[in-house]
């Protein structure tokens, strides 16, 4: 995939060439984020043995993830350096700029790690409910749904973000999620 360069009037004192992302890399790049709601929805709705809640707590995980998305637009898109530019990753840039304006770059990390906490559980909740699901009734089919969900979550997502969305952010020094992994 060949990712067209582009340059934008940047104030940001760690600049790296910026490039613009089609909506086809956008979805690739979130697609691993996808994954991982479907499969700790289903972790979910296998899970739980109780009919109508365990298809009501896969149905809320998957809004929740939605909501997470959200949350991460509103409240930490507007102070990253690529709000409003084709040059986010994810296309969360665009989006921002419809939903609230630009703020200060200077808090980025500030509010990335403010806001970060309000999507962590989207990590969490499907191990915990897929664990004690299976310490009580092994079932083979959570048992490889929670197999899939940590290779996507915890190492296709991360390495995906940092080496293909992140890899060219002029924030990425200073942000919590890429300093995080080092």
């Amino acid at each position: 995939m060949k990712l067209k360069q582009t340059r934008i009037d940047n104030k940001c004192k760690k600049y790296r060439p910026e490039q613009e992302y089609t909506h086809t890399q956008e979805f690739l790049d979130n697609l691993p984020y996808i994954m991982m709601i479907i499969l700790g929805s289903l972790i979910l709705f296998f899970s739980i043995q109780l009919p109508y809640w365990n298809l009501l707590a896969g149905i809320l995980f998957i809004i929740y993830g939605v909501l997470g998305t959200v949350w991460f637009i509103i409240f930490i898109c507007p102070y990253c350096h690529f709000y409003g530019t084709r040059s986010c990753p994810c296309g969360y840039g665009q989006i921002a700029t419809k939903i609230k304006p630009k703020a200060k770059i200077e808090q980025f990390n500030e509010k990335f790690k403010k806001h970060i906490p309000v999507i962590f559980p989207l990590w969490i909740l499907p191990l915990l409910v897929g664990a004690i699901s299976i310490i009580y009734t092994f079932s083979s089919l959570i048992l490889i749904l929670i197999i899939l969900f940590i290779i996507d979550a915890f190492i296709v997502l991360p390495l995906i973000s940092r080496k293909y969305g992140c890899a060219h952010c002029p924030q990425k020094d200073n942000c919590p999620w890429m300093v995080s992994g080092k």
